[in-house]
This record gives C-alpha cells, sequence and structure tokens, in this order.
C-alpha cells in the first residue's frame, strides 16, 4: 500500500517524457502559477479567517445560537448540533472542533452523534471555498453561488437529520 504513490509519481514523470514533454520544466512552471495564485488569494483566506475568529471571539456564535434555538425546538432538531450547523460553512477546522466536543459530550454511536458526523460530511465550509475559489482567479462579484451553496448546505442538513432520525433514532 505504502508503494502507491511512488508508483503515481513514477508512472507520470514516465508517460511525460514517452509523450515528449519536458517534464521537469513543467512542473518548475505549475510551481509558478502556484504561488502566484496563493499570493492572489492570501488576502482574501486572511480577511475570512479573521471574521470568523471575531465572530467566534465576540460571542456571536452564541447570539446565532440563542436566536435559532426555538426553531431547533420547534423542527425537533438536537440542540448539540445548532453550534456544528452554523459553524461549518464558515471554518472546516472550527467544525471539526466542534464535533469533537459532540461526540465527547453524546458520544459518536448516540443519534446526536451520527446526526452530526452525517452533517460534517454532508455540507460544505461555503465561505472558505467561495473565498479561495473565486480569489483565485479574481471574481468579486459571486452573484447567486452563496445562495445556491446555502440552499445546498441547508438541503444537506434536513437530509441528515431526516434519514439519521429514521434509520437509527
Amino acid at each position: 500500500m505504502n508503494i502507491v504513490i511512488p508508483f503515481i509519481i513514477l508512472f507520470m514523470l514516465s508517460y511525460g517524457y514517452i509523450k515528449g514533454v519536458p517534464v521537469y520544466e513543467a512542473f518548475i512552471e505549475g510551481a509558478k502559477e502556484g504561488m502566484n495564485i496563493t499570493l492572489r488569494i492570501f488576502p482574501y483566506i486572511v480577511a475570512m479567517l479573521l471574521a470568523v475568529g471575531m465572530l467566534r471571539a465576540s460571542g456571536g456564535l452564541a447570539l446565532i445560537d440563542l436566536i435559532l434555538r426555538p426553531f431547533t425546538v420547534l423542527l425537533k432538531i438536537p440542540e448539540e448540533i445548532l453550534p456544528l450547523i452554523i459553524m461549518k460553512p464558515l471554518s472546516g477546522s472550527g467544525a471539526l472542533g466542534v464535533l469533537a466536543d459532540i461526540l465527547k459530550r453524546v458520544g459518536p454511536d448516540s443519534l446526536t452523534g451520527i446526526i452530526a458526523c452525517t452533517i460534517i460530511s454532508s455540507t460544505e465550509t461555503i465561505f472558505y471555498t467561495i473565498t479561495v475559489y473565486f480569489g483565485s482567479i479574481g471574481i468579486k462579484n459571486i452573484r447567486h453561488t452563496l445562495l445556491a451553496a446555502i440552499i445546498a448546505d441547508i438541503t444537506g442538513i434536513i437530509v441528515a437529520i431526516a434519514i439519521c432520525s429514521r434509520m437509527f433514532g
């Protein structure tokens, strides 16, 4: 199993050599392009991470949690997963931290733990993804992307809760 990655690299180098591609020069050119993209998206990533940090540190997430709690009770959504639902679109690492906390409190085999794991696997870090992909190619007007992504995430959350509740509840 440890040989898979070296095999793929060797295959790509051999294939490029056979096809007459200057492999080393192509690699260097790709590395230069990657550095340029990194420099272009860096300000967007810093701004997004700063905004997430400020939201968490200021208690904004707790406020959002408090505002949404009546809806979660009405919709019979386990209250422990609300912070995960709020954090996942903002930060993948933050969402993993929330997930770890949920699993520590309720256990991975509980219905809430299963729902939380399903949600983290079936939703996206919307704002990070938009920042990286649109920022890397210099698009400032995201048009309908954010709305479509939020609708997709909400759909993933609803389906995760419904299916997990039906199968494991």
